[in-house]
């Protein structure tokens, strides 16, 4: 045990006598270690944010059924017979799919694509999306309606003009509690959706990520204390996740009431006569899985229920969260990937450097290791020694790593804020510390071995 604490001491001291030159072999350590953390901890906050996004629309078991822009290959002569999603397909669903639940018809207007307006005195808001459906869809996309209610079947059945409001629209139209202190529930409010009024009977809750929902409890909390509160900026354009802005900005109506305000009539002709009906046409149809474990199982379920409403025309595809489950794994490994092979080069430059000082160390201390032998110690002495010094060096780098990665962290967080903040974990500084140490090992084992085999008697000879 003494052997070993001489071992440490003698290689710290080796270290303090060199300082800077120490300082510099470390460095490449130092940009590993730091890099390795903060790749990982941004890689973290994405994974989270992406998996939070895939949550909130619904999970793993939500599926959607949309129109196919063009028909399969051997089906394109055909194109002209093709109808879209309807009610038939709903009832011809409910019937025949037992799998699933949930079966959904849904209307979507989208705001840039239409240009929605909506109007409540002098103000205006343009929200993304305008949805016509019927209640369960709320449970299929996890909204929550935070003030008021949710129209039901009756106001579906009657074609009611009622509708359920995010709040950015809420914001834009009757004013923001982050500007005003003050949170306005606009419900018996009527508004004008392209000029149609619409009386407002619910207000869903405010969608946040769990780190604008940190944000937001500290802010209440400084409140509380009555420090200054920072100000919030309105996550609409670039920070946060995407998935929570279309929701809080999103208005939601009675499916027959969409039908009959906003679908267009379509041109039919027969027999030389021209007339137009309503355009019964669905965006697309939404349901649930009963047991994911049968997915494959239900959606070939569902694929033969379609075909025969559409008469054999497989114009319509389907849309599963599975898919982009699948591209958020794929991202994240191609991320870590990237990340680990820019950390790598980092500290492999960093053990080059390491390798590089030793040997200059062991020119100049070859009369010095010439002598120990002289009086008993042994080449397993020498090496332990020289290879103890390097791994000290790796291990000074990769804690002084460690600390410059939080500041790193920090830094990137303040520059470049988003609601999918890195998160640095115990596991990854684990690890980036245990990859200094082998670096370390590494980087010294040729200097060590080629400081154990010097002879003796040469090594004293050696006039530096």
């Amino acid at each position: 045990m003494n052997s070993f604490f001489n071992i440490l001491s003698s290689g710290l001291t080796e270290i303090r006598s060199h300082r800077f030159r120490s300082f510099l072999t470390m460095l490449g350590i130092v940009l590993g270690v730091s890099s390795l953390v903060a790749m990982s901890a941004l890689v973290q906050g994405m994974e989270n944010g992406l998996k939070e996004s895939l949550v909130e629309m619904g999970g793993l078991s939500k599926i959607r059924v949309q129109d196919a822009e063009d028909l399969p290959v051997y089906q394109e002569y055909l194109q002209g017979q093709s109808t879209g999603l309807s009610m038939k397909d709903i009832s011809a669903l409910q019937l025949n799919a037992p799998l699933v639940t949930k079966i959904t018809p849904v209307l979507d207007m989208y705001g840039w694509d239409n240009r929605i307006n909506i109007d409540y005195r002098e103000k205006r808001s343009r929200p993304r999306r305008l949805v016509g459906s019927w209640p369960e869809l709320m449970e299929l996309e996890d909204h929550e309606v935070a003030h008021g209610r949710l129209f039901n079947d009756l106001d579906n059945e009657l074609a009611r003009r009622v509708c359920v409001i995010g709040v950015e629209i809420r914001n834009d139209l009757f004013g923001d509690p982050d500007e005003t202190d003050e949170e306005i529930i606009p419900i018996g409010e009527t508004i004008r959706i392209n000029d149609i009024p619409f009386t407002i009977i619910g207000l869903f809750k405010h969608y946040m990520s769990s780190m604008e929902e940190k944000e937001r409890a500290m802010a209440e909390k400084l409140k509380a204390e009555g420090k200054p509160v920072p100000k919030f900026n309105r996550r609409r354009s670039g920070e946060g996740s995407w998935i929570y802005r279309v929701k809080n900005d999103s208005i939601f109506i009675p499916l027959n009431t969409m039908q009959m305000s906003f679908r267009s009539a379509v041109e039919v002709r027969s027999g030389g006569n021209t007339s137009y009906v309503n355009d019964h046409r669905l965006s697309s149809i939404y349901m649930k899985v009963r047991d994911f474990d049968l997915l494959e199982a239900s959606l070939q379920q569902v694929r033969n229920i379609l075909m025969v409403t559409h008469n054999g025309l497989e114009d319509w595809v389907f849309r599963t969260e599975e898919d982009m489950a699948e591209t958020i794994t794929a991202s994240i490994r191609s991320y870590r990937v990237s990340g680990s092979i820019i950390a790598a080069i980092c500290l492999i430059v960093g053990g080059i450097g390491i390798t590089n000082i030793m040997l200059a160390g062991i020119s100049e201390r070859i009369k010095e290791i010439g002598i120990r032998k002289s009086v008993g110690a042994t080449g397993f002495d020498v090496f332990v020694q020289i290879l103890t010094e390097s791994i000290l060096i790796a291990l000074l780098g990769g804690l002084l790593g460690l600390t410059v990665s939080v500041g790193l962290v920090q830094g990137i967080t303040t520059l470049t804020p988003t609601d999918n903040s890195p998160i640095i974990t115990g596991n990854a500084m684990i690890f980036a510390f245990f990859c200094s140490a082998v670096v370390g090992i590494l980087a010294g084992l040729y200097p060590a071995l080629k400081a154990a085999g010097l002879p003796p008697i040469q090594a004293l000879k050696y006039e530096s």
